[in-house]
């Protein structure tokens, strides 16, 4: 469930993974490697955060590769 601060409305890591269709692994690897900046906001655990517009950059990554990984299949079978 999202949740609202100061008017802004944010994600958790496991609501973000579901909305994006990736993995927990995959999310926290393109943090790690740089593909996305660290969430800037965290909750009072430590958990990350997530605003709408770092969920619709995630979900422009995830489309990108499917549609690069749906290319070099269609390639393969020419």
């Amino acid at each position: 469930m999202p949740v609202t601060i100061d008017g802004q409305t944010y994600y958790r890591t496991a609501e973000v993974c579901r909305i994006v269709g990736i993995s927990r692994a995959t999310l926290f690897r393109w943090l790690k490697e740089g593909i996305f900046k660290e969430a800037e906001h965290r909750d009072r655990r430590g958990w990350r955060l997530f605003t709408e517009d770092e969920v619709d950059k995630l979900k422009a990554e995830a489309n990108r590769i499917n549609k690069a990984d749906q290319l070099s299949t269609l390639k393969g079978l020419i």
